[in-house]
């Protein structure tokens, strides 16, 4: 036999020998997830228990079922023939194309990406004659996509006669049926689509259950109602599941993820056999305690205890900052004195607008740095869109200024409006706010025009004895951009919400100098203009927590773990509270040997400077493995242990 499993520990031999039959294996961080998945595909073909042809293996990312074929024929040392091996979107766009006579599809089906999508719908709301400022495209475009993830149609939605529901559902039909008309699919209609095809198909269905009679899933945490009823379909009576997962890893809520779905499972195939995953590769041992410790406060889990061969290693470090701008000191600082690749170093944050201190610090002591899966915070649409109403408040020549905010958000002013005030500037050689007061419009359009105008120049009166941080609060109000973003989904909204509740709180370190307004804009523009490194440089990574899944590092600073930021204010009923410990025990499990633990005794949030209290979640883990960096005397803080 080629396969050799003597690398392999005892629960992961166990797993990937185990008998032919449901088998759910709950892997912990850094057990070997991906040798277990891999060397379990390589034992049923060495052992001759299944052939390639009648394995599916299922990941989430294009990069994770790459991986896992390279790494099974490394194993095999030939190619591994005819395995499917794919995202749940890949393969469903793989079935659609193979059978897109019975989906009753086109054969040559186009795929909308996200942005696509929001277009298509755009360009439907103008046929429907539906204002976009009451009924936003991005709204309609969760909507769709959500009950799409539910596994429903327009028609399959209950309506009691909720009028909102009602317009909704008459949109989700009218782009049901344009898209069908045009041969359209967005990434939602490809599961269901293919879900549907299977279904509606028995024979076809048939076949498929005996070709794939053995299915792996990996990260099986992470599916949603539609993915879990494909699987479902799919594996049938005969059909065998080797599932991976971590329920303490379930962090994905906001998009769909279902962690119910891992009971469902159990409940739905008789006789699934259970193999935990508990040795840990990646951490020392008091960083796995501390994640253990906290992670053991959630009830809802079906329970494991990460462990390891190694040494406790070095202490959890736990450092109180006065406040933000020494929070991100501390943390930089630390980094400019590791002698290590930065690019094994992480900062880790709950929410982006975090990231602007720890940018501005960084760049300070000119430590390369990357946004992982993300804008810096300059470059971030929102922050763009306030500072160009502050230059066009302090220069109203600014062309690229005015072009930015003349329309946003939306006030009636058409591209053919704003291409004659362009014809104007270039041909007397004047600004476009110059050409913008003797453009020659029709009324409608001139009235429109000059509204903005006037908008400008009253702001312009209102905010001139203002403090700049108010200025700024004021304008995104008085612009309505903020009625603008939250037109958007709730996170997306939120998000950017809270970038501009950053911005204004920039904007304070600059009013104690003369011409406060143009410092501030200055320095946005430098620091926006700063290189920030390309992903192949030796660099600091910043990152959300969930986007920082899957990831792992020598050394993770872990930071603004106060009440109201980590755990967040939006997430402190009990369901979502579970969600944000789980968030921070991944966190916590990308350090392989330096964490530091980080918070805040004030914090400027929401237009003012609050003193939040330690986030419970440092209270639940095991004081004894944490090091205080600095104790605060005389503060009067109580500790949270």
């Amino acid at each position: 036999m080629n396969i050799s499993i003597e690398t392999l520990n005892k629960a992961q031999r166990e797993a990937v020998t185990a008998p032919l039959g449901h088998i759910l294996v709950l892997a912990g961080a850094g057990s070997g997830k991906t040798k277990v998945l891999t060397h379990r595909i390589a034992w049923l073909l060495e052992t001759g228990q299944a052939h390639s042809h009648n394995i599916l293996a299922v990941t989430f990312t294009n990069k994770a079922a790459n991986e896992m074929r390279s790494r099974i024929e490394a194993l095999l040392t030939k190619p591994s023939g005819g395995l499917w091996a794919g995202t749940f979107h890949g393969i469903a766009h793989r079935l659609l194309r193979m059978h897109w006579q019975e989906a009753n599809l086109p054969q040559a089906f186009q795929i909308l990406d996200s942005t696509d999508q929001r277009r298509t719908l755009k360009r439907l709301f103008k046929a429907l004659n539906l204002d976009d400022k009451k009924w936003s495209p991005k709204k309609a475009q969760k909507f769709i996509n959500s009950h799409k993830d539910e596994g429903l149609r327009a028609k399959d939605v209950v309506n009691e006669g909720n009028a909102w529901l009602t317009q909704m559902l008459s949109i989700y039909q009218a782009y049901e049926e344009t898209c069908q008309r045009t041969g359209m699919l967005d990434f939602a209609e490809l599961l269901l689509r293919s879900y549907e095809l299977l279904r509606d198909n028995p024979f076809l269905l048939e076949s498929y259950q005996h070709r794939f009679q053995h299915i792996q899933v990996d990260e099986f945490q992470d599916t949603n109602t539609i993915q879990y009823k494909w699987l479902h379909l799919l594996a049938g009576d005969q059909g065998k599941l080797f599932v991976v997962f971590d329920d303490d890893q379930s962090i994905y809520h906001f998009r769909g993820a279902k962690i119910e779905n891992i009971q469902k499972l159990q409940e739905d195939f008789a006789d699934t056999r259970l193999v935990r995953l508990e040795q840990n590769y990646r951490s020392t041992g008091a960083i796995l305690e501390t994640a253990n410790t906290l992670i053991a406060n959630n009830k809802e889990r079906l329970g494991k205890k990460l462990w390891t061969k190694d040494e406790a290693g070095a202490p959890v470090f736990l450092y109180t900052a006065y406040r933000e701008t020494d929070e991100a000191r501390f943390v930089a600082e630390k980094i400019q004195a590791w002698r290590g690749k930065r690019q094994e170093v992480a900062i880790l944050y709950r929410t982006t607008a975090q990231s602007r201190e720890f940018e501005e610090a960084l760049l300070q002591r000119r430590i390369p740095y990357r946004i992982y899966g993300g804008l810096r915070f300059y470059e971030r649409l929102e922050i763009k869109d306030t500072l160009a109403y502050l230059r066009l408040l302090l220069h109203r020549d600014d062309d690229s200024a005015f072009e930015r905010v003349v329309n946003t958000p939306k006030r009636g002013i058409g591209e053919r409006t704003i291409e004659m005030v362009r014809g104007v500037a270039r041909q007397e050689g004047i600004s476009m706010w110059q050409a913008a007061q003797r453009v020659p419009l029709k009324p409608r359009a001139r009235n429109t025009l000059f509204a903005f105008l006037e908008l400008i120049d009253r702001l312009s009166q209102r905010l001139k004895d203002l403090p700049l941080h108010e200025q700024v609060e004021q304008i995104k109000l008085a612009s309505g951009l903020v009625d603008h973003y939250k037109k958007e989904t709730k996170e997306e909204a939120e998000r950017r919400l809270e970038n501009l509740e950053e911005l204004a709180n920039a904007a304070r370190y600059f009013e104690k100098g003369t011409d406060a307004l143009t410092a501030f804009l200055d320095h946005a523009a430098l620091e926006s203009g700063e290189k920030q490194s390309n992903g192949s440089d030796d660099c600091v990574q910043l990152m959300s927590l969930h986007a920082a899944k899957g990831l792992e590092f020598e050394l993770v600073f872990l930071c603004g773990l106060e009440e109201g930021l980590f755990p967040h204010q939006t997430s402190l009923d009990e369901f979502r509270l579970e969600e944000e410990r789980r968030l921070c025990y991944v966190g916590i499990t990308r350090a392989r040997k330096h964490l530091y633990l980080c918070h805040s005794e004030s914090r400027y949030r929401y237009g003012r400077r609050d003193y939040p209290e330690p986030s419970r979640f440092i209270g639940e883990m095991p004081k004894k493995l944490i090091k205080e960096v600095r104790t605060v005397p005389g503060s009067g803080r109580k500790r949270a242990w």
